[in-house]
């Protein structure tokens, strides 16, 4: 048994927990059945009680790569009970973190860093659950690049928020500010009907938006990923572009370090084996209720960069992110960026 040890407002807290040396493995069994899963304690070495962990997540790519995990914790094959609650929308997160009603959650990367600050730093973020998921889709057979969206009209969604700081960064960084006008719709079925309308349109989708208008339109294709633009531009120092992250109240972290162990080693896990094998694990997506067709889902994955980062990979790819969008807006990361105790680096899956 080792001692693992990771920054606080407080000092440094000794996480006395077996198993620290994570090992990502694939995980057995069939997909998960629903959405919400809690589980009784398997039989442990310790004679400590199982600890209740309340953990939810967002309709969409970030709680995908937690179904097997949910069939597990479903299944009474872990040492401690989770209850998995996945909900449309992260207001709905934020103020049971805030109230103390939730102790883990997995929330959009910016929202994250607004949580720090609006509880004084009472929220450190344990991984990156998943990289960026937005895309570039058109039936315009000459555009394969980014470079390519010169002269264009893009439509897509986030007017004042992430993917518009996102696309503004990557077109000054690429020199294709002046040359590119963004039309943003309210939703991301608007850009879809566009594109399935005049081919010739250009849009930016999220997954599993893409995978759905591609579904529909055979003369569509998605020839850019943002998350390569961004490697290609802002990759140098580790920075990637992130959507989701996964956040611990400090309080449950430093009370229960075992448990923040066995979660990360859980969801590393549980994230590999939906990449590993869409198709296995598709059925479950929808059980769970992210994704309304199993064909969709299988079809999906592949793209939504789904991962478990932590460590210092985790830190470099997160905190330029943040920067950029500082930058763009101090408000979309809640006026400031995190401390270095915001990153629970020392924590590895």
């Amino acid at each position: 048994m080792k001692n693992m040890d990771f920054m606080t407002r407080r000092g440094f807290v000794a996480m006395a927990a077996g198993g620290l040396s994570l090992v990502v493995s694939g995980c057995a069994g069939s997909p998960a059945g629903s959405g919400s899963a809690s589980g009784s304690a398997a039989v442990s070495d310790s004679d400590s009680e199982p600890v209740a962990v309340r953990v939810a997540s967002l309709k969409g790519p970030t709680s995908i790569g937690l179904v097997p995990f949910m069939d597990k914790a479903g299944a009474g094959e872990l040492e401690n009970d989770y209850d998995f609650t996945i909900t449309a929308a992260a207001d709905e997160i934020v103020p049971l973190v805030v109230k103390g009603d939730l102790d883990i959650a997995l929330v959009p990367a910016n929202v994250a860093s607004v949580l720090y600050n609006k509880t004084e730093g009472e929220v450190a973020v344990l991984d990156i659950n998943t990289l960026g998921v937005l895309n570039v889709v058109t039936g315009d057979a000459s555009i394969t690049s980014f470079e390519d969206l010169a002269g264009r009209t893009v439509y897509l969604t986030g007017k004042g928020t992430t993917p518009e700081y996102v696309m503004n960064y990557l077109l000054n960084a690429a020199g294709l500010v002046d040359s590119v006008t963004l039309e943003f719709k309210s939703e991301a079925t608007e850009v879809v009907s566009g594109l399935v309308a005049d081919p010739t349109a250009v849009g930016v989708l999220p997954e599993p938006f893409k995978t759905a208008a591609l579904a529909k339109n055979e003369a569509l294709s998605s020839p850019v990923s943002l998350a390569d633009v961004w490697a290609q531009y802002a990759g140098e120092d580790g920075s990637q572009l992130v959507t989701g992250v996964t956040v611990v109240r400090r309080t449950f972290a430093e009370e229960h370090p075992e448990v923040v162990v066995e979660f990360l080693r859980e969801h590393a896990a549980s994230a590999e084996a939906v990449v590993a094998d869409p198709e296995a694990w598709a059925q479950g997506v929808v059980d769970a209720g992210i994704v309304e067709q199993a064909a969709v889902a299988a079809k999906a994955i592949p793209g939504c960069n789904i991962v478990c980062l932590s460590g210092t990979e985790m830190y470099d790819a997160l905190s330029g992110y943040l920067e950029v969008l500082y930058d763009a807006d101090s408000a979309s990361v809640g006026g400031a960026l995190p401390d270095e105790d915001f990153y629970l680096t020392d924590v590895e899956a």
